[in-house]
């Protein structure tokens, strides 16, 4: 089980102590519990928003919100926004972006990536919680952390070092693409809404790839971040775009 606390503890803020230091070979197989644990955080804030149900839905949003900013300790967000600020700032130059990724330093660009990508969240979110559709709030997380399974499983990790290194050196390969597949097959069960939200999670699955390799020959954990928070906001926006339209 060391796999599912090791993931558990990199992915969230929860007081997870490791009894000793994990091999690479079990970093490489945590990537496996990746969605689960993803899973585990939005039943966190399905369970929320059914009880506070009582408070205005606008209210409501805005505590899930934060709850999912909260949980994750803000991870993939600061990637988003050092990928945003060194893809602007990089000037198309590889190493320069990578150089940039490496600033703990947040530019104008990070900044509003990030007030961009939760307004739109929260406005989804917003919807969902006004359509009594609480339901997808436990999937949207799950999906969202089986991107570093595709991610990993098909793109060159570019640094020597660090955890991303260790998880691309021993991937269970097999064993990764049926949790990803099966993981991804769970949005039919929102039939033709579940549908649309997977044809534009590919979508912008594939687009973000090859950005990543055009750009500086593969991925980063910054860049694995930023993608599963625009595959996250992906999500909601086109699920609740179709509610409307289907």
């Amino acid at each position: 089980m060391t796999p599912f606390w090791i993931a558990l503890q990199f992915l969230t803020v929860l007081p997870i102590e490791l009894k000793r230091i994990p091999s690479a070979k079990q970093n490489a197989q945590s990537l496996l519990f990746y969605p689960l644990i993803g899973a585990l955080i939005g039943v966190i804030l399905f369970v929320f928003s059914i009880l506070l149900f009582k408070l205005p839905t606008l209210l409501v949003a805005c505590i899930i919100l934060v709850l999912w900013i909260w949980l994750t300790g803000g991870l993939h967000l600061d990637g988003l926004a050092d990928t945003a600020d060194a893809w602007v700032g990089g000037f198309g130059d590889p190493e320069r972006t990578l150089k940039i990724m490496k600033d703990p330093a947040c530019g104008p660009i990070g900044v509003l990536s990030l007030v961009m990508l939760c307004l739109l969240k929260f406005a989804a979110i917003y919807v969902l919680l006004e359509q009594q559709l609480h339901t997808f709030l436990i999937l949207v997380p799950a999906i969202g952390r089986s991107v570093p399974l595709f991610l990993f499983l098909t793109t060159r990790y570019v640094r020597n070092i660090g955890l991303g290194r260790s998880i691309t050196d021993g991937i269970p390969k097999i064993a990764t693409w049926m949790v990803f597949v099966i993981t991804l097959s769970l949005l039919c069960v929102f039939k033709w809404q579940g549908i649309i939200s997977l044809l534009t999670l590919l979508l912008l699955l594939f687009y973000l790839r090859a950005k990543f390799i055009h750009r500086i020959g593969g991925i980063t954990g910054d860049t694995v971040g930023a993608a599963i928070e625009l595959v996250e906001a992906a999500l909601l926006v086109s699920f609740v775009i179709a509610l409307f339209y289907i």
